[in-house]
This record gives structure tokens, C-alpha cells and sequence, in this order.
């Protein structure tokens, strides 16, 4: 919350940052955006590329290491991550799943919401279409957030686009599961957790 004053009135201003993740090993994409008085702002996005490292362990260290940052530049006070997608792929399913929970992990080593989106959900929160394109998505965010240009690739989009589902779906009761920190994770995951 940001106070500001006016003619020796305080006039208390709501602010909330946003930072969305779009996990993966080759690009992360991610964007944040500054909620004031229930009004969105364009604050960054961008992309981690991780495709000129071969080794994916290098990549989750990176992952964790950029969100960290991410998080101590911003101090965004909640986490969109896109969930991973249930493809054919046993593989790729294992490898953006670890991205995920070491974005995730970042996130919760600092005590920040997590709420995940399907993508489905975050398409359908932006487009009004649960199918929509990564192109439509993008253009949406561009007319909604003012956009000047877009970048090369979307992964950046795809993240920014998690964040503005989240302050689309806040107060509502999100389909996503949502993380407080350790020991919700852990409720929330008991037949995951060894003792």
C-alpha cells in the first residue's frame, strides 16, 4: 500500500503487483503488472532463454535465480504461474513441471501467493476462448494494456497474460490451486510429502 498526500490530507492508495510466470526449459516467460484502485498497469515483461544451456539442471538453477530477482527488484505481493499442460509427452510434461515447482519454489522461499491457471483458463480469461492462439492473446494484452509493441516471442505475453488472469479472477474463487507458502503447499500435498 502506497500512501501519498495531498493539500496535508493522506489519501491511502492501493497498490498490488502482479508478476506471472509462463514456466519452461527452453523460455520463461514472464511480465508483472501494477494493480492501483482496482486499475491495471503494464510495469515489464520479458523472457529467460534457456535453450543455449544443455545441461537441465544449469536450467532450473537459472529459473530459480531469475524469479529470485524477479522478486527482489519487483516485490510483486502475488504469483500467476501457468500450470503445465496434460500433453502425450511423459517427458516434456516432467520437464516443465520441475520449471514450474522451482518458479514456484522461488515464490514461496520469499512467503508469496502462488495461484496456478490452466491455460485454458488464462485464454479464456483474456480472450473471452479457451482456444485462443498464443497471437490472440498477445493482441488482446497489447489493446487492453496499451502495448506499444510485442516481442519476438510470445512466452513473454503468455506470462504477462497469467498476471492479468489473476486481477481478472480476484475475489473469485479460483479453479487454480492457490499457495501461501510452505506449510499450505504441504496441506495441500500430503500424499506427496515423505516423512
Amino acid at each position: 500500500m502506497v500512501v501519498t498526500k495531498a493539500k496535508s490530507n493522506f489519501i491511502l492508495v492501493n497498490e498490488k503487483i502482479i508478476l506471472g510466470i509462463d514456466p519452461g526449459t527452453t523460455i520463461m516467460g514472464f511480465g508483472l503488472i501494477s494493480v492501483v484502485n482496482k486499475k491495471m498497469k503494464f510495469v515489464q515483461m520479458n523472457e529467460l532463454l534457456l535453450n543455449k544451456y544443455k545441461d537441465p539442471y544449469t536450467k532450473l538453477k537459472l529459473i530459480f535465480e531469475r524469479t529470485i530477482e524477479l522478486i527482489d527488484t519487483y516485490h510483486p505481493d502475488e504469483i500467476a504461474i501457468e500450470a503445465p499442460f496434460f500433453g502425450k509427452n511423459v517427458q516434456s510434461m516432467l520437464k516443465l513441471g520441475r520449471a514450474q515447482g522451482v518458479a514456484m519454489a522461488a515464490g514461496l522461499s520469499r512467503e508469496i501467493p502462488i495461484t496456478e491457471y490452466l491455460p485454458k483458463k488464462i485464454k479464456m480469461a483474456i480472450t473471452g476462448n479457451g482456444n485462443a492462439s498464443k497471437e490472440q492473446v498477445a493482441k488482446m494484452l497489447q489493446s487492453v494494456l496499451d502495448l506499444k509493441t510485442l516481442p519476438k516471442n510470445l512466452d513473454a505475453t503468455d506470462g504477462l497474460a497469467a498476471a492479468v488472469c489473476h486481477f481478472y479472477n480476484e475475489g473469485r474463487i479460483a479453479s487454480g490451486k492457490s499457495y501461501t507458502g510452505w506449510d499450505a503447499f504441504v496441506k495441500q500435498n500430503k500424499s506427496r510429502v515423505k516423512k
